[in-house]
């Protein structure tokens, strides 16, 4: 079969490499989509600490080839299926606590081992999510980071009829924005970027702001919004989904009293937390990160919004173009949403 190698920085190589063997509870799944996030980009570009060499890919969906008589699963052959991608030691306290998300010796596919830019991938069957009736192969490699988005929304307690400020316009913020929607949450999405900020309507958010980054955030325009959809009581809860310091400082300085703030964006970079505001509004400031088996539930959500979910995918390449694929990612200068490599 052939494979997608990342064997150096920004050099990914299309290579022979062996079928994998059938080990007992495995199934074996030939890809369909690979769909690219930031993490990938940075694996490519080595900004992410993984080892070199590695065939990349942790979202991703196909069709089952083979499965192990003695897996007892109720999949066939030719089932649609999404795989889960991470797997938790089971023994540290994350794990113990039930909070195997965020274990400390995480293994993800396609980021700490080989994933899924291959023809044909084993996974155990516990591993495999399957699609729903009616969700494209191609929109169903994006279970996990709809999962992500939900882990997120989960973190911040949501209640009906309240507001939601969630900052970042990306796959994730959006993905979160559909959510909160679904639960009857009143949605504020804010991006420097118009284009992304505009696109967050049809997820449902109520209101867009854009964010001047050389300039005040919010302006007395934008102050006006969220006073007006808060009801006046300020944004009890805040998505921060770009990983951006300053959009986590702006969040602190947004969210209501007794607010929750949700950090879901990533980066390697400090924040000037202003710790007054933390103690006195006595703010729950929440990590989130992976997702508690929210796969399946993610595939439920896609498959009841494809059509709006597949606006996400901006750009689509075969396997052989995937470093025209990262390079697109990494420029930038054109709307990037989703980017979806497609080997069958």
């Amino acid at each position: 079969m052939i494979v997608a190698r990342t064997v150096e920085p920004e050099k990914t190589e299309l290579v022979e490499a062996p079928v994998p063997a059938l080990a007992p509870g495995h199934a074996l799944v030939r890809v369909h989509s690979v769909a690219l996030c930031g993490t990938d980009l940075h694996i490519w570009d080595r900004s992410f600490p993984a080892d070199l060499p590695v065939v990349q890919g942790h979202e991703f969906a196909g069709v089952v080839e083979r499965i192990n008589p003695d897996a007892g699963s109720p999949l066939r052959p030719g089932d649609s299926v999404t795989v889960n991608p991470s797997t938790a030691c089971g023994r540290c306290h994350a794990c113990t606590t039930g909070r195997f998300n965020c274990c400390e010796r995480m293994r993800v596919l396609g980021c700490y081992e080989d994933g899924g830019m291959a023809e044909l991938i084993a996974a155990p069957v516990g591993k495999l999510c399957p699609v729903p009736a009616g969700l494209s192969v191609e929109t169903a490699a994006l279970g996990e980071p709809m999962s992500i988005a939900m882990q997120a929304v989960h973190r911040g307690r949501p209640r009906a009829e309240e507001t939601a400020l969630v900052l970042g316009c990306g796959p994730i913020g959006v993905l979160a924005t559909l959510y909160l929607t679904e639960l009857g949450v009143r949605v504020v999405a804010a991006d420097i970027d118009p284009a992304r900020a505009a696109g967050a309507r049809a997820f449902g958010a109520v209101e867009t702001l854009v964010v001047d980054p050389a300039g005040e955030f919010p302006s007395a325009a934008q102050r006006a919004v969220l006073d007006r959809v808060s009801d006046g009581v300020g944004v009890p809860l805040v998505i921060e989904a770009t990983g951006v310091p300053s959009s986590t400082v702006n969040a602190i300085r947004l969210v209501a009293h007794a607010g929750r703030i949700v950090q879901v964006g990533i980066s390697q970079r400090d924040i000037p937390v202003p710790i007054a505001e933390l103690a006195l509004k006595e703010l729950d400031l929440l990590g989130s990160r992976n997702s508690l088996d929210l796969i399946p539930d993610g595939l439920r959500l896609l498959a009841r919004h494809e059509p709006v979910v597949r606006t996400l995918i901006t750009h689509r390449f075969p396997l052989a173009e995937i470093n025209d694929a990262y390079r697109v990612m990494r420029a930038r200068t054109e709307y990037v949403g989703k980017v979806v490599v497609g080997l069958s």
